[in-house]
């Protein structure tokens, strides 16, 4: 008899908005609206590229390697860099998946990152960030028209990367 094999939890989450899917798949694709100013590059076509930065804390690099309009958004993460964790592989070639359905005249998303894991030293902070760009962030750029991304500069920045900011002092015994 085989062992069963072992559950993966990536990291997912899933709101409701009462958009259509397909303003929920355009304010995804306007990374720069709910994630980051910041956002250097090709958001909204297969194939693009995109690098995503906040100070000297993360750097990635994105591809974006699926669009179905009002279903679906998926990238691959190609490189990454993290000042708070040793194993700088942790997000490399990991997929970040939006799907979109219809529900009740609105829209539910739901969001995965594959190979994000609780095993991952960056999964604490990684899951409270995450929580609030699309919990927060991309659910209120859906829902109003108006995100809480990352400030293009170092000025006011929102209250979920506050949160991230505490959490890895936390973790690193500060």
């Amino acid at each position: 008899m085989q062992a069963e094999p072992e559950q993966v939890q990536h990291y997912t989450t899933t709101f409701s908005v009462d958009r259509s899917p397909q303003e929920a798949f355009e304010a995804i694709t306007n990374v720069r609206g709910w994630w980051s100013e910041g956002v250097e590059g090709v958001t909204d076509q297969v194939g693009g590229e995109f690098v995503h930065s906040f100070k000297d804390v993360h750097r990635c690099t994105v591809r974006v390697t699926e669009l179905v309009p009002g279903r679906k958004v998926a990238w691959r993460v190609l490189d990454n860099y993290f000042n708070f964790i040793q194993d700088q592989a942790e997000w490399k070639n990991t997929e970040v998946v939006f799907e979109i359905s219809e529900e009740d005249g609105g829209a539910e998303v739901h969001f995965t990152h594959v190979g994000l894991v609780p095993q991952y030293e960056c999964y604490d902070v990684c899951a409270n960030a995450w929580g609030g760009y699309i919990s927060g962030s991309l659910r209120s750029l859906i829902n109003t028209g108006k995100g809480q991304p990352n400030p293009k500069d170092d000025g006011n920045v929102p209250a979920h990367q506050q949160a991230a900011t505490v959490a890895r002092a936390e973790r690193n015994g500060a």
